[in-house]
């Protein structure tokens, strides 16, 4: 465990502090939407009200505190949580079957990124609407909203420290808030009861699409296992039972107000402010709006993470990622930072408000849980083997109850069709990238790099070709540390061989641990041929030439590999030493004649490369220090070629005459 972590996994005041500022944000603020899509404009009824609240109370049962709170957290890699890190730990016992189910599950928690900042915002600006009647809170969301994605580039270290304090607030509010309509009417408590929840479901009629609306008070769910890195298991499991009662503690205070008043909701009313005495109205909608705002950076953040470590897992193309603060793991990816602020601003011009938000928001999630779901069935049977008896209980409980809200939330399709096309992107990238990259490493092959070490000795002492760089570097793909890929050897000796000093041999591990970093160095050669072995964790972006640069200052030092005695090429006119990267580039060759499949898969394969970060940019390399080369790839080769000569073949002694 790193140091990190195991920081992260005490127990303190201000480890629960964070807990409550990073994770809860979502499910947190659910109260301001929930209670009032399920009762929306319908009349008010025992079967109703109680049948709302007993389904919310038996899904944060069942779905965040025991297969969340008390189940997924224990799937940690090394501390750090999610859906990635989960198939990090699985991927070995899937034999390539959980690819998919990946990708799903992180295609519905990115787009969740899009969807749950504006209908958090949007219901607590709404709030103003009872201060300030017929006010535009349309134009107020994307102020916020807009400003809140402007300033992720300067990182949140300063202001983070204030989301624990305000979402304290935010849930000693709610409690209070809920216990003054309890103690109205305390008959309230025994909606509890899950005969009512069957009641709703079964006798109501359409109480069963009603679950389309109960899943919303669970969709930050999925977060408190993503984020188990930065809080640990234990500060969220002891603050998530301070956060369940004062959830369950407003929603059924709610629902005593809803039944006190004994009339459907107007258009426009919410409950979760018709609760509040006038005299609090404006305090309360600033904490909401606060509230949200943590909620919608916990989402950003979390966004950030996830597409991070799809760049480490080869799940996503290179793009630049940036760290805004000295604080690890804190990482600003500005490209992700426009496309969640493009959607966010086109869900609130397009729906105008959180009812019909509402209407549109959960059927990502309710995926992304059934693929950690299967992806938590590998674990319990591969890793905790637990016994299959209980596998299957467990299986079968989230199985009724997961398909359940998949069904009822399948009906949102119609309102939000349009939001499917940014998932099929975000899919269709995810499954390009890699699978065709499986296609392109296909073609890599190896060779013993020590059948020419002999000849790299003698191209090195061979002062009738020019030197190419004291210090000359490849990045590999090889595992073995005797092993190279075979066109580098080419590289370095076909048409003008590559004369250097010494040759290094650079490959980069990413380790399923998220924060590893160290490295072993091997000599093949004395002093001439160098393979070194970089391990880097899925969560830290390489720098691979500031690495490179330190590791050879450290064999100095050591006065390892006599490198100490060596010139490093620098001289009197410039003192920076010789250092040459060579990056070879793949092509795709016209010399191809593809299947469809193929033909979409590899071209949008190589589209997308040339849309993102180049190799050395990504490596951390600079330019300067890099020569990049380009080899075609021919996969599959043209197999009939029909060429017909139109003149007849003459003699060379015709022809001069």
């Amino acid at each position: 465990m790193t140091a990190k972590n195991s920081v992260a996994h005490r127990v303190t005041v201000a480890s629960l502090l964070v807990a409550l500022g990073i994770i809860y944000g979502d499910i947190g603020t659910s109260p301001l939407y929930v209670l009032k899509a399920i009762v929306g404009e319908r009349e008010i009824s025992e079967t109703l009200v109680y049948g709302g609240i007993s389904c919310i109370f038996w899904t944060l049962v069942f779905q965040t505190t025991f297969k969340y709170i008390i189940l997924t957290l224990t799937a940690d890699n090394h501390g750090e949580g999610g859906i990635f890190s989960l198939y990090a730990l699985v991927k070995r016992f899937g034999k390539g079957r959980l690819v998919i189910p990946t990708i799903l599950g992180a295609t519905t928690l990115l787009a969740d990124g899009i969807i749950t900042p504006p209908i958090s915002v949007a219901s607590a600006v709404e709030g103003l609407e009872n201060v300030v009647p017929h006010l535009p809170t349309v134009p107020i969301v994307i102020i916020i909203l807009s400003l809140l994605f402007f300033f992720q580039r300067f990182g949140t270290q300063k202001v983070g420290v204030f989301f624990g304090p305000i979402m304290v607030v935010w849930f000693l509010m709610l409690f209070v808030l809920g216990f003054s309509q309890i103690l109205h009417t305390p008959a309230i408590l025994v909606a509890l009861s899950p005969h009512y929840a069957y009641e709703l479901l079964v006798q109501y009629p359409h109480g069963f699409w009603l679950l389309g609306a109960v899943f919303l008070c669970t969709t930050g769910a999925e977060a408190l296992y993503s984020d188990l890195g930065h809080c640990g298991k234990k500060n969220i499991r002891i603050t998530w039972a301070f956060v369940k009662i004062a959830l369950m503690v407003n929603y059924m205070g709610q629902a005593a107000w809803i039944l006190h008043q004994g009339k459907p909701l107007l258009e426009g009313r919410n409950p979760f402010y018709e609760i509040m005495p006038e005299w609090f109205l404006l305090s309360g909608v600033i904490i909401a709006t606060a509230a949200t705002i943590i909620a919608s950076q916990a989402l950003i953040s979390g966004s950030y993470t996830l597409i991070n470590e799809a760049m480490s897992l080869n799940f996503w193309p290179r793009i630049a990622v940036r760290q805004p603060t000295e604080l690890k793991g804190q990482i600003y990816i500005p490209s992700v930072n426009n496309i969640l602020w493009f959607g966010c601003i086109l869900m609130i011009v397009y729906f105008k408000s959180s009812s019909a938000m509402e209407a549109a928001y959960g059927f990502s999630i309710t995926i992304a849980m059934m693929m950690t779901s299967l992806l938590l069935t590998y674990y319990l049977i591969y890793i905790k083997k637990w016994r299959l008896s209980w596998i299957l209980v467990i299986l079968i409980i989230f199985s009724v109850i997961e398909v359940s809200f998949f069904i009822a939330n399948v009906a949102k399709i119609k309102e939000r069709w349009m939001f499917l096309f940014f998932e099929l992107l975000i899919f269709a990238v995810m499954y390009v990238w890699y699978y065709a990259r499986k296609i392109n490493n296909s073609f890599v092959k190896f060779v013993e790099l020590k059948n020419y070490t002999t000849l790299l000795n003698a191209l090195s002492a061979d002062d009738e070709i020019p030197k190419f760089s004291t210090h000359l570097i490849y990045l590999t793909k090889a595992n073995h540390f005797n092993q190279i890929e075979e066109k580098i050897i080419k590289s370095i000796f076909s048409k003008k061989p590559k004369r250097a000093d010494v040759y290094w041999f650079v490959h980069i591990n990413r380790t399923d641990a998220p924060y590893t970093l160290n490295y072993q160095v091997t000599e093949l050669l004395d002093d001439k041929v160098i393979k070194v072995d970089i391990n880097i964790g899925f969560r830290i972006q390489p720098r691979v030439e500031l690495y490179f640069k330190k590791i050879v200052q450290d064999l100095v030092v050591n006065k390892e590999l006599n490198l100490h005695i060596r010139p490093d090429g620098s001289t009197r006119y410039n003192p920076e030493p010789d250092f040459k990267f060579v990056v070879i580039e793949k092509f795709l060759s016209v010399e191809n004649e593809f299947s469809l499949r193929d033909g979409i898969l590899l071209n949008s394969y190589f589209l997308l490369k040339r849309l993102s970060q180049a190799d050395e940019k990504a490596f951390g390399l600079d330019k300067n220090d890099v020569v990049v080369e380009n080899i075609p790839l021919i996969y599959q080769p043209v197999q009939k070629l029909e060429l017909m000569r139109l003149n007849a073949p003459h003699s060379k002694e015709h022809i001069l005459n």
